[in-house]
């Protein structure tokens, strides 16, 4: 408990920490981009069942010839079964069935036409910031305090920006269901921040290092059961149900910004919390 009162004691050097993590992150996603799933980009997409020993490259060859477009993705699931990717207009199912017969029979088969994906993708982008504007609104309402305020946002911000980057470094794409993790990722972010300023800024019991130490148990103890969860998720789609690839996506972007999410809080928002606090004797 000592070693955790001399970082308290000593926070401002800690502040950095989550920033230059956050700068990190804004430079991957910045050089190496964001994939964008089928569903945003527009294309087809299909479950295909193997009938004999294939490689992707195969498979890949074998669509091309029966789609003539280029791009084309295919990611293995299971030892029998692949998911394929066609970028740009709705695939000839008829033509891809009628190609593959003989080694492999199309499961399901989805077409997302590049309209629907442009409007879908706008829809994203008003989903995220209406969410972070009214965060941020209602954090002013509960603090009615600039300083506090603009910590927890700054965090949420942080959090997002951080697991935007570990899309961009681990190829996970963009997509409607990880959107979803993004705003799900908001609001625990939020909710661990105002935990923090609500028991460091409204609590009197206690020294600011003991106020901070009881929100700190709290707060580990909601992100290990947090990412328990999401890792446990993960692992079970990973090696149990390869095919059902949207939950591994969301699991791994939550794992991402829950790690993050400790560092952002618990070394930033309460070293500018304790910056804060200083300040006001």
């Amino acid at each position: 408990m000592s070693m955790i009162n001399k970082m308290l004691d000593s926070y401002k050097p800690l502040i950095i920490i989550p920033v230059i993590i956050t700068l990190i992150a804004l430079a991957i996603f910045g050089t190496v981009g964001l994939q964008q799933g089928i569903d945003l980009k527009g294309g087809s997409e299909a479950i295909i069942q193997l009938q004999q020993p294939v490689t992707t490259d195969q498979i890949t060859m074998m669509v091309h010839n029966a789609t003539g477009v280029h791009g084309i993705v295919v990611i293995k699931t299971s030892d029998n079964q692949m998911k394929v990717e066609i970028p740009g207009e709705a695939a000839d199912v008829t033509s891809l069935t009628n190609t593959l017969a003989g080694t492999a029979t199309i499961q399901s088969f989805d077409s997302f036409g590049p309209r629907l994906g442009s409007e879908a993708m706008k829809q994203v982008y008003f989903a995220l910031v209406f969410a972070f504007l009214f965060m941020s609104l209602t954090v002013f309402i509960i603090f009615r305090n600039l300083i506090p305020s603009l910590a927890v946002i700054a965090a949420a911000l942080c959090d997002i920006i951080i697991a935007v980057g570990g899309m961009s470094l681990f190829g996970i794409p963009l997509s409607v269901a990880t959107v979803g993790a993004l705003l799900m990722l908001i609001g625990y972010s939020v909710d661990t921040d105002i935990l923090l300023t609500t028991r460091v800024l409204k609590r009197r019991e206690g020294t600011v290092n003991e106020r901070a130490l009881n929100a700190m148990k709290t707060g580990f103890t909601m992100a290990a059961a947090a990412i328990g969860s999401m890792v446990a998720l993960y692992l079970s789609v990973r090696f149990l149900m390869p095919y059902a690839q949207i939950l591994e996506e969301i699991a791994a972007v939550l794992i991402i910004g829950l790690v993050a999410d400790i560092l952002v809080t618990w070394l930033m928002n309460l070293g500018i919390l304790r910056w804060y606090l200083e300040g006001r004797k």
